[in-house]
């Protein structure tokens, strides 16, 4: 149970450094982006291809933030000609494209087994103070992204992004190149989420294609339009409430009897049940964000 509970936390932290790089494109920005975690997946396999070849775990998250900030650049100029709703698509396909070469390009990736070993931080400490230091760093950098990310968007860059999100045209005539917020808004969200897949690597001790599965951009999307998107503390609500169902599920599967098959269908179902409560009776997410409006 104490066990469960760490890892529990600790997952739900992960996820939500990759929410609040998610927010930052499409909570402040309002950019449809369907593969966002191909940045966490570049995080991941980042860190366990440098600590394989001996590098330390910093130089495996430093490389797997530069990686993702570059293809976060490339992402944003593939929109220069490119509508919103199909540049979602598009950002849905890169991210496929990419977990079909780690899927299939064994000699970088490991192929479809994946890099395995990848040494866990705090591994030389025992149970259940490993764990425990593990979930404080990772506690640590999520207050640490979360004031970041809020200060950024309480700011003039924030301002900036709103705005091009709500009147793009009014955010031209004032002389902001929207190209270039674009850029910036999303390579901010892709190192902070390319960061949370390096974590995420180091506690399963494992980067695999798994991690690049178009499933993981929607549930982080499901953790947003239920929170609230463009408020950082509604983003981390959704994050505790779905990460909440998740834990349950084992809990009632023990309680009832059910089988594996069934678990996860009633796993699926709260969640979707939870967020069809909330697109009905709170459209705008559970803590909702305050836009300010003209007089």
């Amino acid at each position: 149970m104490y066990d469960f509970l760490i890892y529990s936390v600790t997952i739900a932290a992960i996820y939500g450094l990759m929410a609040i790089g998610l927010n930052m494109q499409a909570g402040y920005a309002g950019l449809l982006n369907f593969g966002h975690i191909a940045f966490a997946g570049v995080g991941a396999y980042a860190t366990a291809i440098l600590t394989a070849a001996g590098y330390p775990p910093l130089a495996g998250m430093a490389a797997g933030v530069l990686v993702a900030v570059a293809l976060g650049w490339c992402i944003a100029r593939l929109g220069r000609k490119l509508a919103s709703d199909y540049w979602g698509i598009a950002t849905l396909a890169i991210a496929e494209i990419l977990r079909t070469v780690a899927t299939n390009e064994e000699w970088l990736t490991g192929g479809a087994q994946g890099i395995s070993a990848v040494p866990a931080l705090f591994g030389n400490l025992a149970k259940p103070w490993g764990g425990l230091a593990f979930l404080a760093l990772v506690l640590a950098i999520l207050a640490a992204g979360a004031v970041a990310a809020n200060r950024v968007g309480n700011g003039r860059f924030g301002r900036a992004l709103r705005l091009m999100r709500e009147q793009p045209q009014l955010a031209s005539c004032m002389g902001y190149n929207l190209r270039t917020l674009k850029t910036r808004a999303i390579m901010s969200g892709a190192a902070i989420t390319a960061l949370g897949g390096s974590l995420y690597a180091h506690y399963m001790s494992f980067a695999g294609p798994d991690y690049l599965l178009s499933s993981e951009t929607f549930l982080l999307w499901t953790m947003l339009l239920i929170g609230g998107m463009g408020n950082m503390w509604g983003v981390l609500l959704g994050v505790v409430l779905v990460q909440a169902a998740y834990a349950l599920v084992p809990f009632a599967k023990d309680a009832f009897h059910f089988s594996s098959d069934l678990s996860g269908a009633l796993r699926l179902g709260l969640i979707g049940a939870i967020l069809l409560a909330s697109l009905l009776w709170r459209s705008e997410g559970l803590v909702p964000e305050k836009v300010r409006k003209m007089p």
